[in-house]
């Protein structure tokens, strides 16, 4: 059954709350455990619909899947005989493209249903196989399918014409078997490469300089299964504290690494809110008016992309124009028509958009198109005043581990409840 979220706005967040594991580094760990035939026990694996979604497709390429507990899972390779992952689920969500890195590695042949995920502009996967081809794979995306066979795959330099975290995670997967050394150039340095790269390293893969944008590989025969903890999640932690922020809240946020922040932190603290950070946690209070901030969204570690939709909305209120650029997607602004059903004041030109802070927002009734825009969305609700709707909550739920509990724990008043009927919308043009 549809669901939606009902949020009763201005109420201040305040509390401490735990954030979970990183979606973008399980959405490739998970994967890449077909690298072995072997046992892996992973934590910190963030309950969302993504994850769920890679879990069914694992299961039905023949591995075994055991949770013990919440947020503990084991998985068992060792019954995975072939590399078709022609499963309609993989068309659901953006990640399934690190099937083919990992199955290719392990049997050097594969195909995989092209990829879905959220609509925030041209995602081209022409990276990824430009570095595959270089690594001796024959690939193709005839009839909707991601192929990739190859007699055997050879190590090489693959220079990267703009960085792209999942061709750099993709070719790091099905480089760590391939005979010889691979060098990444241009290479992705987000957090959950590193994550991922760590996590192979676990297994008895040899990857160095992940961090950088030089990645040497060189490969190794076989790999083994492992015990693995996955990072905190960086945007979940950048969402809790944008929402502390507009909500001129004070809250303790716990489990995440603030270097990882950096960028959002160093936005925040422009505008005027009050950043401490300790060892593993980050606590935000505002208790005034923020005042206007410039943002250009750009690779780790620049300005996150998906912060940017929050961001947007933390800045609708602020004292002042603010001018944000988005670098990175060029359909990222779908948000904006909702928000300005509550009052916001945003033009937008291609990839820039103005902002003109207003005194408040108001509730409306809203429509999530992606994942980071409902979670803007969720953040325009706890600070506006009166009832917000939010539709299209799935988006949410691909991201988020129910982070309604989340925000309830700090006192926010919002609900999840089914949708009876899809809200009304009169659009008359009478001449």
């Amino acid at each position: 059954m549809e669901e939606k979220f009902v949020i009763h706005g201005g109420r201040p967040l305040k509390g401490e709350v735990s954030v979970g594991g990183a979606k973008n580094a399980a959405v490739a760990i998970l994967p890449a455990t077909l690298l072995a035939a072997d046992i892996f026990t992973i934590e910190n694996v963030p309950h969302i619909d993504d994850v769920v979604i890679l879990l069914n497709i694992l299961n039905r390429l023949g591995a075994k899947i055991r949770f013990l507990d919440r947020t503990t899972v084991v998985i068992d390779t060792r019954a995975v005989n072939h590399g078709n992952v022609r499963i309609n689920l993989a068309k659901r969500l953006r990640a399934s493209y690190y099937f083919v890195g990992a199955l290719l590695g392990r049997f050097k042949d594969t195909g995989v249903y092209l990829p879905g995920g959220c609509d925030i502009g041209s995602r081209p996967i022409d990276l990824h196989l430009k570095g595959l081809h270089a690594l001796g794979a024959e690939v193709d995306t005839d009839y909707g399918v991601f192929h990739a066979k190859a007699e055997k795959l050879t190590g090489c330099e693959i220079y990267f014409d703009q960085v792209s975290v999942g061709a750099t995670i993709n070719i790091m997967l099905s480089a760590v078997l391939a005979e010889g050394s691979t060098t990444l150039i241009n290479a992705a340095k987000e957090p959950h490469v590193v994550d991922v790269a760590n996590f192979l390293n676990q297994m008895g893969a040899r990857i160095r300089g992940v961090g950088t944008d030089t990645i040497r590989i060189h490969g190794v025969q076989n790999l083994h299964g492992c015990n693995y903890s996955i990072i905190p999640d960086q945007i979940e932690a950048g969402t809790l504290m944008i929402a502390a922020a507009a909500t001129k809240g004070d809250v303790l946020i716990k489990n995440i690494v603030p270097m990882h922040m950096d960028a959002l932190t160093a936005k925040m603290v422009e505008m005027g809110a009050e950043i401490q950070e300790f060892d593993d946690s980050i606590r935000v209070r505002n208790s005034s008016r923020l005042k206007a901030a410039n943002i250009k969204t750009y690779p780790y570690p620049g300005f996150p992309t998906d912060l940017q939709q929050p961001a947007t909305v933390l800045l609708s209120t602020a004292k002042g124009a603010s001018v944000i650029v988005e670098n990175i997607f060029e359909a990222r602004f779908k948000h904006i028509e909702e928000i300005r059903r509550m009052g916001a004041h945003v033009t937008v030109d291609d990839r820039i958009a103005v902002v003109q802070g207003v005194e408040r927002l108001t509730g409306a009734q809203v429509k999530a198109s992606d994942l980071r825009a409902g979670a803007a969305l969720i953040i325009a609700g706890l600070m506006a005043e009166g009832t917000t709707e939010i539709y299209n909550i799935k988006y949410v739920d691909r991201g988020y581990d129910h982070i309604e509990d989340k925000l309830i724990s700090l006192g926010a008043d919002i609900s999840r409840v089914p949708v009876e009927e899809e809200p009304f919308e009169l659009d008359l043009d009478f001449q």
